[in-house]
């Protein structure tokens, strides 16, 4: 298929202004002021021209942090959170999604949650996975983190969690071995190698990182600390990590609810006046998996499910609240993600020979159409695009 956008105000991230798009097939084939449907597009099949005009296109969104089986069952078997479907990452804006594990690594595994990053890929979207959990040793395919990440495609790094009382409690030898397998293996394959850091709200907050960046040759960048705004003090903290050249990442379902101290968009407007680097931040929704809610006590007292769609909130509340530009807002959900998970440029811009993963969202941000690899996925803020078993 072939679609040639016409007038669109193009945020790549950075502001190019008006122009025009010719998508061929999963790539952008060329970007220019005024792109003739009858000149060089006129030999390509099937095309389909959509007017852009008043409306802003971005960059499709890479969500670092999604639960693509489910999560949770804090409160027993009745609380696991379903699967996702196609349908709720399209309706997000997510072209692009990072799976992994979370509380439970017994019932669930990371074999299911690599067949449903492969079905997911087929349906339309890029899919990547972690392999490992909450706990020590990690769960694995291969029986073995750095085997996983060598020899598995869509496994881009390592799963763990700290400073939770659901954690497995790991000891500062035990990150360090686990960091630096994932970062050989990442080395050998030629992927990040990431170990990707669920933070609870205990009291060693990211001291066993800092410790480790100040004490090991381990390079900060391996490290990606996430749900970092859970408290005031965990947040000053990681605000210190990023100036170290570490990267961090903001959970975004704290916009629609109190489940964090501090509000994602305002704890990036917060970071850039605190002289953090913007590259430094990313933006996750926790997306499908659960969300416990606790009494003083430390007793679980209800249980939600994390909603994908909160990362258009927070990047549009950037924007009307925040008063970022838009070309200021969308690389925490965009750039700086696919250049941690190294997939920047195929992802994360909008240039010539990128994949054709792209959102059309009006003057207000809201979203009207969106591409993944060049297939239309939804039209006129409605999702054409189902899964394979969508009513």
């Amino acid at each position: 298929m072939t679609v040639l956008i016409k007038n669109a105000n193009v945020y790549a991230p950075e502001n190019l202004g008006r122009q025009d798009i010719l998508i061929a097939g999963e790539k952008i084939l060329r970007l220019d002021r005024n792109i003739e449907p009858g000149g060089v597009a006129a030999c390509l099949p099937d095309m389909e021209i959509l007017d852009a005009r008043g409306s802003v296109v971005l960059p499709g969104l890479i969500d670092p942090h999604v639960h693509l089986i489910g999560g949770g069952g804090e409160m027993g078997f009745a609380t696991r959170t379903p699967e996702v479907s196609l349908e709720k990452i399209i309706e997000a804006g997510v072209t692009t999604a990072v799976g992994l594990l979370g509380t439970d690594g017994i019932a669930r595994s990371v074999e299911p949650l690599l067949a449903k990053a492969k079905g997911l890929e087929t349906e339309g979207i890029t899919t990547y996975i972690y392999t490992g959990s909450y706990t020590t040793p990690s769960v694995t395919i291969t029986g073995s983190v750095a085997r996983d990440i060598m020899f598995i495609d869509k496994i881009i790094g390592v799963k763990m969690a700290l400073s939770d009382h659901r954690s497995s409690h790991f000891t500062f030898d035990e990150l360090v071995r686990l960091a630096s397998d994932a970062r050989v293996a990442g080395m050998l394959s030629g992927k990040p190698g990431i170990v990707h850091i669920h933070m609870g709200e205990g009291k060693g907050r990211l001291d066993m990182i800092m410790k480790a960046a100040a004490e090991t040759d381990i390079p900060v960048t391996q490290f990606m600390p996430t749900h970092v705004t859970r408290t005031r003090e965990l947040f000053e903290q990681a605000k210190e990590f990023a100036k170290l050249g570490g990267h961090i990442d903001i959970t975004s379902f704290g916009e629609l609810t109190a489940a964090d101290k501090i509000k994602p968009s305002r704890a990036i407007s917060e970071c850039i006046k605190d002289g953090v680097p913007a590259a430094n931040i990313t933006v996750s929704s926790d997306g499908n998996g659960s969300v416990p809610q606790y009494d003083s006590a430390g007793n679980i007292i209800g249980i939600g499910i994390g909603s994908l769609d909160a990362s258009l909130m927070v990047l549009k509340n950037l924007v009307q609240q925040e008063k970022l530009d838009i070309g200021q807002a969308i690389p925490f959900f965009t750039a700086h993600v696919a250049k941690v998970l190294g997939i920047y440029p195929r992802k994360g811009c909008i240039r010539q020979d990128s994949d054709a993963d792209l959102l059309v969202m009006d003057r207000d941000l809201k979203l009207q159409v969106v591409l993944a690899k060049g297939r239309k996925m939804m039209d006129q803020g409605r999702v054409i695009a189902k899964g394979t078993f969508a009513r």
